[in-house]
Formats: C-alpha cells, structure tokens, sequence
C-alpha cells in the first residue's frame, strides 16, 4: 500500500507555495519548472514538468488567465476552474499528495493567492511511439494496430472496439517510489466477480517500493509462483483485438503504464497456445489451426525423449521405423548431444536478439553452416539428432506464448534427463512430472491450470 501524505492544502497561499518547493527539486531538477504569473491582480504559481505539457494549450490557457481582472475573480477555486479555465479537463484538489502525484505524473498544478486549493489542469502530452503492429503477435487478417507504453492510449484503443456502458476501466497505482498508473479493465455484466475482488484486493495491499520491471514486476507481486513450476500463470498480448475479445469473454485485462502489453486472466493451458489468427479464419479453418498447433505443441515436449528412449531400446523400435536408427558412428552419446545443442540453439537465439538487424540474416545463415554440416562432419554431432533438434527449434514458433516455450524447453530438458538415466521408468516418471506440473499449477483464481471456468 502507497503510504500517502496527509497534509492539507491551507488558506495560507506563503504555507503552500514554501511547502512545494521544500518538497519538489525545483531548483536541482532542470525539467521541474515554476512559473509565476499574476492572474487577477493575485500572486500564483504554476508547477509543470518540463516536456509533459503541450506548449500550444499551455499558451492559450496563460493568454485567457491574463485577461481575468479583480472583478472577474471568484471567491473560491472552484467557481475560479468553473467560470475563467477554459479547459476541458480540470480538478481542484486539496491535499499535497494529490498535487505531487499529479505533478510528477505530467498535469500541471496552478496555486492562485486566496484560493485554499491546488487548480489541476490536465494538458499533458506523453512521448509515444506509433500504435504499429506488434512484431511477435502478427495476424494475416484483422487490425494492424497494437499497444503502446501510454496506458491511456491502450484503454482508447480497446474502448474503441467496446462501446458498451459494461465496460469497467478503474485506475489504481502501485510502488511507493513509481506509483505506476494500472488500470483493471472488466465488462461489470460478465466478470467473475470473485476474481474481481481478489485481483483488486491484491493490488490495494501491495507491498512494493516500485514496478521497476512494469508489468511483470506486478505479476511477480501478485502472485508468488512457487519457484519449479516454470509455467506461466498470466496470457500476455500486444494486440488490442484480442485483449477486447477477452473483455467479452467475461475475462479481466490488466494495463500497466510504460507496458506495451495487456495482462489477462484468469487463463489456461488452452488460452495460452491461441492467436489471433485463430478467429480471422473461417470455423474449420480456425480448428484445424489449433488442433495443429496443439499437436505440434506436444510434439515439442516428447519428440526427442521418445526418440532417445527407442535408440536405447532398439528391439522396441517397429520395422517400419527402421530408418531413423543413427547411421554413423556415436561419438558422444545422445543425451549430451541434446543437451548441447538445446544451450547452443539458446545460445544463438540471444545472439540473434542482440545482432543489428542488418546483419541478422547474414549471420544467421553463417550459424545454420557452421552448426548443421561442419558439426556433423567433424563428428560432434549426429545428422539424425541435428534434423529432430531442428525440428523441435523450428516448432517452438508455432505458439505465440513466449514463455510457455521456456516452460516446454524444461519439461523436454527434464524428460531427457530422466530417459537417459532411468531409461523406460525414467521416461514414464517424467511424463508424470509433466502432468502434475500442469494440474498443480494454480491460476489467481485459484483454480487448476487445466480447468478454469467463466461466469
């Protein structure tokens, strides 16, 4: 919980205008500016952060304020924001939290001498970059807009699609030090209510000093995942269409401010394997791509173990099958060369991340070389382990989840180990490992991560 200040804005305009400037860094802060003006034959300061305030409204609002004489003065700040602000959104607040919370969040806060009260005028303008469509999340169909790091223009473009009154978007901040705008968006006539009041609860009795990681920081304080289960227990996605289709399915959408992404919940194993593209196409279409993508899923985990388990029992291997016994000659014996090239297919995908994107192509071509004919050559290697391998990477694309991916590369990694150590028994027990990880796996629902239902 954000501990807030309990002072009072008083009738002393000296007792106010000395407490603003013991509190802001107004003359360390180069982009914290103080502006005085005389507004009606009376004293007043403007308190704005430097590169937050449009300079065109800020203009006309300062030309209008020049214009009041004393006679036009109200008695009080109120009447003053109604009557002389020409300004669409504007708030008169009357504690110093509310003042440094809007100040440093951009609004700038006007304090007239003789008003026992803080003017909030909200002509704000964040740097943003262009809602483009996210590069993970594509769709071959639909929109081609996506979110940005300004949380008002993600609940626009999901309002946008949404033009029901059901639609709940209630802002709340979280970290001491960040005081991160979140804003829990809900259709009030289809959530679940109890999830509701849960997720709520939490974030309100948050104990953090900041969100420095954004919206991942917040699921981490949410809910304290239990350290070996590597399964992700929120659906993350960057694009608006979705997070609005989750809205009407009765879901909640979470937005967090700097974050170009939504986090829904509650979710499932089945939640996460879906795309977009899976709504864009016709019903047999969309099915067939799911069920694909669900057995492509499955293959990923168990391909290689299975493979490693029948070239260690050859006798159970059917004649028709024959073919893909290794050939060559086992230099290194299979499991290390899984493992290998499991750290080596990581290690190229970082290196990857952190190439220029004009060099990116070029040098992954060189990798795929050197990592596909000279390390079967040179014997480290075998080409039927390098063929499945590449299948297994190639295939870990098929879903958008990224670390659902991470979550299937440890379950494989932990089946490998298993098979090659306790051979059938070992292969058996990690299947079972698998399914309890995914049965055990509790959502913030507190139901199983097999099994979550809506109202």
């Amino acid at each position: 919980m954000i501990k807030k200040d309990e002072k009072k804005i008083s009738s002393s305009f000296e007792e106010n205008i000395a407490y603003m400037d013991q509190v802001l860094p107004v003359k360390e802060s180069f982009d914290i500016i103080k502006r005085e003006m005389e507004i009606g034959g009376r004293k007043s300061f403007f308190y704005f952060i430097d590169g937050f305030v449009k300079d065109e409204a800020m203009l006309k609002l300062m030309d209008s304020f020049l214009s009041v004489t004393e006679e036009d003065m109200p008695e009080d700040a109120q009447a003053f924001s109604v009557k002389e602000v020409p300004y669409v959104e504007v708030e008169v607040l009357t504690d110093f939290d509310q003042v440094m919370r809007n100040v440093l969040s951009g609004t700038s806060c006007l304090f007239i001498e003789g008003y026992e009260g803080c003017l909030c005028i909200d002509c704000r303008t964040y740097p943003a970059r262009s809602v483009d469509e996210p590069d993970k999340d594509k769709s071959l169909r639909g929109s081609r807009d996506g979110f940005v790091e300004t949380i008002v223009f993600n609940t626009a473009l999901m309002r946008r699609r949404i033009r029901d009154p059901h639609l709940v978007m209630e802002m709340t901040e979280a970290g001491q030090a960040s005081r991160t705008d979140i804003a829990v968006c809900y259709m009030s006539d289809r959530v679940d209510r109890e999830l509701l009041k849960n997720l709520k609860n939490r974030i309100e009795s948050l104990q953090v000093g900041d969100l420095r990681m954004n919206q991942q920081s917040l699921a981490e304080a949410l809910f304290k995942r239990k350290w070996f289960n590597p399964f992700p227990k929120f659906k993350y996605t960057e694009r608006p269409d979705t997070a609005a289709a989750c809205l009407l399915e009765g879901k909640v959408v979470v937005l967090v401010d700097n974050s170009p992404s939504a986090l829904i919940l509650p979710t499932s194993i089945l939640d996460m394997i879906e795309e977009a593209n899976d709504y864009y196409f016709p019903t047999i279409t969309g099915v067939y791509l799911k069920v694909s993508r669900t057995l492509i899923t499955i293959a990923t985990v168990f391909f290689t173990p299975l493979y490693l388990l029948f070239m260690q029992n050859l006798r159970w291997l059917p004649s028709i099958f024959s073919f893909v016994v290794v050939q060559d000659q086992v230099n290194i014996p299979l499991i290390w060369q899984f493992l290998l090239l499991e750290l080596s297919i990581d290690g190229l995908r970082l290196a990857a991340m952190n190439t220029p994107t004009m060099l990116s192509t070029p040098l992954s071509v060189i990798a795929g070389i050197v990592m596909g004919e000279f390390s079967v050559e040179s014997g480290w290697f075998n080409s039927e382990v390098m063929l499945y391998m590449a299948f297994v990477a190639v295939a870990n694309y098929t879903q958008p989840n990224f670390e659902l991916g991470y979550a299937l590369k440890f379950m494989r990694l932990m089946l490998l180990v298993l098979t090659a150590w306790l051979n059938l028994w070992g292969f058996i027990i990690g299947c079972i490992l698998v399914l309890c990880f995914l049965i055990f796996n509790k959502t913030l629902s507190g139901r199983s991560y097999l099994n979550v239902k809506l109202n």
